[in-house]
């Protein structure tokens, strides 16, 4: 596959670029560049090689939920700057 200088003017154009006539021959022949490279990993010998869905081994690093004593409300409350009840009393925040 190869790239043409109508093809990097229409790649140009969608992304909202402006090149010289210089710049658009230099671009034309990175994108060939490029290409050809990628080409070249057509070559390279895959049989038997899985395909990777990431590249981090699928390793679970949450630790293991552990049931821990709970505070009860009255001691949670007993630390509220202001209370209702049961609950806590906040400044109305909506209008």
């Amino acid at each position: 596959m190869s790239v043409t200088t109508q093809d990097v003017a229409y790649i140009a154009e969608l992304a909202k670029l402006r090149f010289t006539d210089e710049e658009m021959l230099t671009m034309t022949s990175e994108l060939n560049n490029i290409l050809h490279y990628v080409e070249k990993l057509n070559e390279v010998d895959t049989d038997g090689v899985l395909p990777l869905s990431s590249i981090h081994d699928p390793v679970n690093v949450l630790r293991e939920d552990v049931l821990l004593p709970a505070l009860s409300s009255g001691e949670v409350l007993q630390n509220a700057p202001d209370r209702q009840d049961r609950f806590f009393k906040v400044p109305k925040v909506i209008g």
